[in-house]
């Protein structure tokens, strides 16, 4: 007889009487999906015999997926009311500059900046002392440490920026205030899509957490905020690039953690080369 293993988003049924458990497990936990559930498929629906999958839910299961599944389910009615947002926007003029929600949200600081040149580089400065703290955890961690996990997720953000940033380059915006004191220093030209000032602080807010640095990593994502707002103030990035920066930091270091494992399962094969070891990135 054959089985298949199907991971349904449904309330599951008791084993022992057959009545709904409302998806609690017995140690007490509620499954995001509850899984390990055989079924027995000689007649169900994958060989054509049984009902579709839809057809067996209740009203029950759909309140308990909006019940306990309540964030997917949110995401899906983002789904629909961008669906139709798609469908009625009006497209910008060629000739027009980009919308930018953020621009919107951030004029009367971009008003205050342009009018206060003194303002604008004192924060400017501090901006890029930041850029500079965020430099220093994340080649301290495998210089000092010997934990390369944020450098080589930096090396490969930075390394995809500039192939993207390349890719597209984005007009700067008509109100874009510069500073000679802004990183990169010398107010000389830089890549727009994505903002690897927000990357570069997620990256080194990721490893502060998995160190249990969690003051640390607050601080960092507090001073990430303020970056973000300020950045939008003076017009030196979308909202699209902080946004997709944030997601960046994320990937990238979810990359660096699965390069550290492939590289330390070839070590751990006998294969002579570790990058994962007390000398990392030197042997």
């Amino acid at each position: 007889m054959s089985t298949e293993t199907g991971v349904p988003l449904r309330r599951r049924s008791n084993s022992l009487n057959g009545y709904h458990s409302n998806g609690v497990a017995f140690d007490g936990t509620v499954p995001l999906m509850e899984s390990n559930i055989v079924k027995k498929t000689d007649d169900g629906y994958a060989n054509g015999g049984g009902k579709a999958s839809f057809m067996t839910w209740t009203a029950r299961d759909a309140i308990y997926v909006a019940r306990v599944h309540w964030i997917p389910c949110v995401f899906a009615v983002g789904v629909l009311f961008f669906m139709g947002v798609e469908y009625t926007l009006q497209m910008i003029p060629a000739r027009s500059e980009p919308f930018d929600v953020g621009f919107v949200a951030t004029r009367s600081l971009n008003r205050v900046l342009a009018n206060s040149p003194g303002l604008n580089t004192v924060l400017a400065a501090l901006n890029t002392v930041f850029v500079g703290m965020q430099t220093t955890y994340i080649v301290w961690t495998w210089l000092m440490e010997g934990r390369p996990r944020a450098t080589i997720s930096a090396c490969f953000m930075f390394t995809c920026r500039g192939i993207l940033g390349y890719s597209t380059q984005l007009p700067l915006p008509q109100e874009f205030l510069g500073s000679g004191v802004d990183f990169p220093v010398g107010n000389v030209s830089f890549f727009l899509f994505y903002s690897g000032h927000v990357a570069g602080s997620m990256i080194a807010s990721l490893d502060m957490r998995r160190m249990q640095r969690l003051r640390l990593a607050m601080l960092f994502d507090i001073l990430n905020v303020l970056q973000s707002i300020r950045l939008l103030g003076t017009r030196g990035h979308y909202t699209i690039d902080l946004a997709v920066g944030v997601g960046a930091g994320i990937l990238f270091d979810s990359f660096a953690g699965k390069y550290e494992e492939m590289m330390s399962k070839r070590h751990n094969l006998g294969n002579g080369f570790s990058l994962i070891s007390k000398d990392s990135l030197v042997n």
